[in-house]
């Protein structure tokens, strides 16, 4: 009994293993034959140029790929970061601050009353009078222009005229609801708005041109439905 080691099996068919050195001899005298024809020169040339196309291939690849994620982000960038701030600078600064406020309080109140007026003043007892001027006319007697000291009754009426200033000074409670409606735009809030705006807007306008899907980029004009059928499935 034959007991020596192979490392390499012997093919079952003569024929396969005759066959398959002879496909690979083929394979490789084709490709020697694109690529090298005994001069150095065009074989650089087709090499470079098999490298370059294949280098191609697989950027195109990637850059088909990587375009979904750049329409995301576009999409992300444009309406929701740079768009949203450009209109909330918008919106803050046409906003207004309605609300009402609750005053309580107590104000001090301190001023001069000038009081002028005609009234009359009624006795509540007997008044005396000392050098007062009488007119005296009775019966056959007349007294003008003479001194006395008379006595006013009690209940005697004095039409008179006031002419002073009263000193005022009290304390008044206050208790009101005020409303409020402030327009920002009307306040020292209006210029850092409109700047915050400005800077924003020319970012928010270049991202609105920008395509967001592959159908607004160039590679779904006339002629090209077909490879633009092909990105959106993909």
């Amino acid at each position: 009994m034959d007991t020596s080691y192979h490392p390499f099996p012997e093919p079952s068919d003569p024929s396969e293993a005759t066959n398959k050195p002879a496909a690979a001899t083929k394979v490789l005298s084709a490709a020697k034959h694109v690529l090298w024809r005994g001069n150095i020169g065009p074989a650089f040339w087709n090499i470079a140029s098999i490298v370059s196309l294949s280098v191609n291939v697989i950027l195109i690849i990637i850059l088909i790929l990587v375009g979904k994620q750049l329409f995301t982000l576009k999409d992300m960038l444009s309406n929701q970061l740079i768009g949203g701030l450009h209109q909330n600078f918008i919106k803050m600064d046409q906003a207004r601050i309605t609300t009402t406020v609750q005053v309580n309080d107590t104000i001090p109140v301190v001023f001069d009353l000038p009081v002028q007026a005609e009234t009359t003043v009624v006795l509540r007892k007997n008044t005396r009078i000392k050098n007062a001027i009488v007119n005296l006319s009775t019966g056959g007697l007349s007294i003008v222009k003479a001194p006395a000291n008379i006595v006013l009754p009690a209940g005697t009426e004095l039409p008179i005229s006031l002419s002073i200033t009263v000193p005022v000074s009290t304390t008044v409670p206050v208790a009101l609801t005020v409303p409020v409606d402030i327009p920002l735009n009307k306040t020292e809030l209006h210029e850092p708005f409109v700047g915050l705006e400005s800077v924003v807007s020319p970012y928010d306008t270049m991202l609105a041109d920008l395509p967001s899907s592959w159908e607004q980029t160039p590679l779904c004009g006339e002629g090209l439905d077909w490879l633009c059928t092909w990105l959106i499935e993909k």
